[in-house]
């Protein structure tokens, strides 16, 4: 749907009906660094393509603290960082030095499979300086998981952007509100920052099949029903529906596109179709042939990488 701030928020259905799934994530503590997972969840596989939804933050560290996440493998899907707060230093095995800022996006299609890793440059170390943000990983399409990997990254500035009285929407990837993303996709895809002022509202697309929203601060009410932060709800298809923000206003994230023509296995960092796709990523990360080897590191981080511990390698793929 093209934008249309006024759009009655009042629907057919009430809002528990209207409710497909409410997730509650996971929350984790990193050594005082916490993250939420809100997929995959018990209740709920993907939203459209994404199949991983991860909640950083907030946090704050003190001087030559910050993340360290060194390189690991990954196969049959696309991760975008986008940052509320904070940067990360992204290398990658296509050869990829990028620092990524507030607003802005990394795109790394792993397809047939890629290395990279992600910290805080020395530069922020030397400061006290915090974090927030999400990351997410999207399942490419039975079709494109053997594709080569390929690497994008777009500055805020680049980004459709809605301003419209309390409403300020972000498009980062895919196509919403008659707007188009730079970012190239595999399927159909939309995701959205939006911020809303107090009482402000937000039409949720309705021309995508799957759709879901992920509150990161304040409240919104839907259909009389209210949701706070670090709530992700998922929708019935079809359904026109608005959310409004509460008396603090709202940061969301909203999510979603075309299902999948199947479930997906997920182990460790790989996704696919395939349980034999990620047997054999599993033992070429094991083997560990960074010469011969379908995966290399990252140049300029090839001193260390994550290993497979035997705790992991005993678990199976879930999912499909």
């Amino acid at each position: 749907m093209s934008w249309n701030p006024t759009q009655n928020p009042e629907c057919p259905a009430s809002g528990a009906d209207a409710l497909e799934t409410l997730i509650v994530p996971r929350a984790r503590d990193l050594g005082g660094f916490e993250v939420r997972r809100a997929l995959p969840s018990p209740k709920r596989q993907m939203v459209g393509p994404f199949i991983f939804f991860d909640q950083m933050g907030p946090a704050e560290f003190i001087t030559d603290g910050g993340i360290d996440v060194r390189p690991h493998p990954h196969i049959g899907l696309g991760t975008v960082t986008y940052l509320y707060q904070g940067e990360f230093e992204h290398r990658d095995s296509l050869g990829t030095h990028q620092m990524i800022y507030p607003g802005e996006v990394n795109w790394m299609v792993a397809g047939r499979g890629v290395t990279h890793s992600e910290r805080t440059s020395a530069e922020t170390r030397a400061k006290r300086h915090k974090l927030f943000g999400i990351q997410t990983w999207i399942a490419l399409p039975e079709d494109r998981e053997d594709m080569a990997p390929e690497f994008e990254h777009h500055k805020s500035g680049a980004l459709p952007r809605i301003v419209d009285g309390g409403t300020e929407a972000t498009l980062i990837l895919g196509s919403a509100h008659g707007m188009t993303s730079p970012v190239t996709m595999q399927s159909e895809t939309f995701y959205l920052d939006v911020v809303l002022h107090p009482g402000a509202q937000y039409p949720l697309p309705d021309n995508h099949e799957d759709r879901g929203l992920y509150v990161t601060e304040g409240s919104v009410e839907i259909a009389g029903d209210v949701f706070e932060a670090g709530r992700m709800m998922v929708f019935r298809p079809g359904d026109r529906l608005s959310v409004k923000a509460g008396p603090q206003g709202a940061r969301l994230m909203a999510l979603g596109g075309a299902t999948m023509n199947e479930g997906r296995y997920i182990w460790w960092n790989f996704v696919s179709s395939s349980i034999d796709r990620i047997e054999a990523a599993k033992e070429a990360w094991k083997a560990a042939d960074w010469e011969a080897g379908p995966f290399r590191l990252p140049p300029g981080d090839e001193d260390e990488h994550i290993p497979i511990t035997p705790e992991l390698d005993r678990t199976r793929p879930r999912g499909a």
